[in-house]
């Protein structure tokens, strides 16, 4: 696969309109099998995964040597994520990270023999199966799974629009010009706002400490925005603009989940390593 790099192209009318809807739609599936089920959300975890794992092993891949659309690497990583997920509802959460580590192993092995950047085919197994064991982990195991997982879908999703919305509005300095010559400091920060207004009106329908929720989500964010400039730095090292074109006016799967990655680690970290009640009232 050939990868070249090319010059940002303004995204016309009919492009913006299909961002819109399939955004909307993306979050309506996402949030009607995050209350349906802890197994249905699993396994939509693990669809997704499979799919952000084949864009990695592409995108990091030699371009001199030819992928078959699902080679070996792919289906090593989806296997093991598969793995560490069934452990996670197994409340077998050491196997899980255990399960992980043998898939890198496995990836790297492969990868070498393959001749095509061992090391990073290998962190491309940590990278897409961490966060898919924390996330489902935050949906199975605390007593407001479901909640707690919506909450880091909104301060996820807030930040992303508002870093869009007051970019283009605002624009101004660059905040990583050489990673990322699209994301401004108004962005970057116009999204932070936005995250904690959007989480703060989440907590005041239940009753909870909005201004503590709100303090929470403008810090917290900016987990997200690393998320974002991390896989832009992987994109930049491998002269790619987009991981993939599978979502239309999106780009690729890792494109729409790297912010998310980067959040729903660090917060599974604080709820299970620090008991953070990320509700800020109620029962976690």
């Amino acid at each position: 696969m050939t990868q070249q790099q090319s010059a940002p192209v303004p995204r016309s009318a009919s492009e913006g309109f299909l961002r819109v809807l399939f955004g909307l739609f993306m979050a309506v599936t996402a949030i009607a099998v995050l209350f349906a089920s802890v197994s249905g959300f699993a396994v939509l975890t693990g669809l997704l995964i499979l799919l952000a794992a084949r864009e990695w092993h592409r995108l990091v891949g030699s371009p001199a040597i030819e992928h078959p659309p699902l080679h070996v690497q792919t289906i090593v990583t989806a296997g093991a994520v598969a793995l560490a997920i069934a452990c996670v509802l197994l409340r077998l959460v050491p196997v899980a990270f255990a399960a992980l580590a043998a898939g890198a192993v496995a990836v790297f092995l492969v990868a070498r023999r393959r001749g095509g950047n061992p090391f990073w085919h290998a962190g491309g197994v940590l990278y897409v199966g961490i966060p898919a064991v924390a996330i489902v982990a935050l949906r199975a195991l605390p007593s407001q799974g479901a909640l707690i997982v919506l909450g880091l879908f909104l301060i996820v999703w807030a930040t992303d629009t508002g870093a869009l919305v007051f970019g283009k509005l605002i624009g101004g300095r660059k905040m990583a010009p050489r990673l990322s010559p699209g994301k401004t400091w108004a962005g970057t920060i116009g999204g932070s706002v936005t995250a904690a207004l959007v989480f703060g009106l989440y907590i005041a329908f239940f009753g909870f400490n909005v201004l503590l929720a709100m303090l929470f989500a403008f810090v917290f964010s900016f987990t997200a925005h690393a998320g974002d400039l991390f896989e832009s730095l992987v994109k930049r090292r491998f002269n790619a603009k987009d991981s993939g074109a599978l979502i239309p006016g999106h780009g690729g799967v890792l494109d729409r989940v790297d912010s998310l990655f980067a959040a729903g680690t660090v917060l599974a970290l604080l709820v299970f390593g620090l008991h953070l009640n990320p509700m800020f009232g109620g029962h976690s």
